[in-house]
């Protein structure tokens, strides 16, 4: 769930994200920075069931109420489903022996929203321009997990949150599956369209 806001307290009206960083004693990825998410229970697929939003099919609304869900269990911020756009879809490489289906959606947060990390899931919560997490990154106090990168990469080119809600209301969300190419010490992941995803 990539929350997002009109600039914050910056006079200028760019684009900010939510980011939260993952418990330190988390057993699946301690101390990255991630944005809000998790996975779809049968309460949500109740919930999406009973919204029955026309256009939006029951499996399409669960992962919706499911991201609006986990950001308010995460970060005390409460946004409706039906407002949630489709981003993204990524699936983990075969090679990768823990595997995932992640559905990325983009929002508006309310106006003067204040995030704050659970302190169970999360153990803090900024918001951050794109370029800026992605530079904190490359100086190595910020760390990031590949498809969060990817995304920063891309969100980074848009001006501000109305932009890229402009976009996510035209674009089609075709799955993603990266591959992994190398061996264990020295790999790379490879997306599609990229040189040598056919041949991986």
């Amino acid at each position: 769930m990539i929350l997002m806001r009109r600039g914050g307290s910056h006079t200028q009206r760019g684009l900010e994200v939510l980011m939260l960083q993952r418990g330190t004693k988390a057993r699946f990825m301690p101390g990255v920075w991630v944005f809000a998410g998790g996975v779809v229970d049968d309460d949500d697929r109740r919930q999406a069931s009973a919204a029955g939003i026309e256009g939006i099919d029951p499996d399409e609304m669960a992962h919706r109420v499911c991201g609006a869900r986990e950001l308010g269990e995460e970060a005390a911020v409460e946004v409706k489903p039906g407002e949630l756009l489709p981003w993204s879809r990524w699936i983990t490489p075969k090679e990768v022996p823990i595997r995932f289906d992640t559905r990325f959606y983009v929002g508006l947060a309310p106006p003067h929203c204040k995030p704050k990390a659970d302190l169970v899931e999360m153990d803090a919560a900024r918001w951050m321009s794109p370029a800026a997490a992605l530079l904190e990154h490359a100086d190595g106090s910020f760390e990031l997990s590949f498809p969060t990168i990817k995304h920063l990469e891309e969100l980074r080119d848009y001006p501000d949150a109305d932009a890229v809600l402009a976009s996510a209301a035209e674009r089609p969300v075709i799955p993603l599956t990266p591959k992994v190419v190398g061996t264990q010490d020295s790999f790379e992941v490879i997306l599609p369209g990229e040189p040598g995803y056919e041949e991986a």
